[in-house]
């Protein structure tokens, strides 16, 4: 028997990750809600139609009493940034969005684990931790695990080698504060300044590895997207459907996820994207890297970015 996964918000990343859900034996009920009930019910029915080609799985469209019993909740719901809109502007947009569903969506499914894939995500995050009243373990952002997914694609791309070989993060903020610990980033257990030393000399890549080079690409790629596309929704729904298998799992998995701080590396009172222990019973606490001063003060520098975003909106 699958999960019941709700997803509030029918836009190009909700519904994709309806579709994309609707495609794997992972829920055997999705529940998709949005204000624009129209938009739902031709998602819905579009998705329902493909789904003759797997075993039955039940795809509805409903309200928030609807998701009563829910595994999981995915909160999509958000406007994206318009020309001239200030980026607190945009946040606080979202914040009040967040702040209208939230009271409802609990009501109903107060036992389900819920991630927040909506944008500014460690702000909202944070904010949905703070008015939910719901242990803090039933709460994780999607955060920096599709620029991990990035970083690690990049590094396969380039040393020509299986992206489950490649082991680096992606800290801090899910936008331009985020940085990579390289510090603690590996190929198959061997350090990356290690590796290009030790493979055999028929692979080694003609470029140099350029460290600043790939975390603008990982910074950047996502407006690239946006800027030749208009919307990113593929990556970004297969990373939340990954979360979902880590919620839904047997045992504890270890990933890049937006989470509140207290007090690891000195940083309180923040969600923020370090590695984080999840599995079937929500969040468990988070695993210390062990990072170089310099890999701290940035992670320090990403958290005091974000603090200064939420000490500007109202919650």
């Amino acid at each position: 028997m699958g999960a019941k996964i709700t997803i509030i918000g029918a836009g190009s990343v909700g519904a994709t990750i309806a579709y994309t859900m609707s495609n794997i034996d992972i829920a055997s009920e999705i529940v998709l809600i949005d204000i624009n009930k129209k938009k739902v019910e031709g998602e819905v029915l579009d998705i329902t139609q493909g789904t003759a080609f797997r075993g039955p799985i039940s795809i509805v469209g409903g309200e928030y009493e609807d998701a009563a019993g829910s595994d999981i909740v995915i909160i999509t719901s958000g406007v994206g940034r318009k020309p001239g809109q200030t980026r607190i502007d945009l946040t606080q947009t979202n914040v009040n969005i967040l702040k209208s569903i939230t009271p409802e969506i609990v009501k109903y499914a107060p036992d389900a684990k819920y991630i927040i894939v909506s944008n500014p995500v460690d702000v909202l995050t944070y904010v949905f931790t703070k008015i939910s009243g719901l242990p803090e373990n039933q709460i994780v952002g999607s955060g920096t695990l599709l620029d991990t997914a990035r970083l690690r694609s990049t590094m396969s791309d380039f040393y020509k080698v299986n992206q489950r070989n490649c082991h680096a993060f992606v800290f801090g903020e899910h936008g331009d504060s985020c940085f990579v610990p390289w510090s603690c980033a590996k190929i198959s257990g061997i350090p990356l300044e290690q590796y290009k030393d030790r493979m055999p000399a028929s692979m080694v890549p003609a470029e140099k590895w350029d460290c600043e080079k790939v975390e603008e690409h990982v910074r950047t790629s996502g407006g690239q997207i946006i800027a030749n596309k208009g919307a990113t929704f593929y990556a970004i729904a297969n990373s939340v459907i990954d979360l979902c298998k880590k919620l839904l799992s047997a045992y504890d998995s270890i990933a890049c996820l937006s989470s509140l701080m207290h007090g690891e590396y000195g940083i309180e009172d923040v969600c923020l994207n370090v590695l984080t222990v999840v599995g079937p019973n929500g969040i468990k606490g988070k695993i210390e890297m062990p990072l170089t001063d310099e890999e701290v003060a940035k992670l320090k520098h990403s958290a005091d970015v974000l603090k200064d975003v939420i000490n500007q909106i109202e919650i």
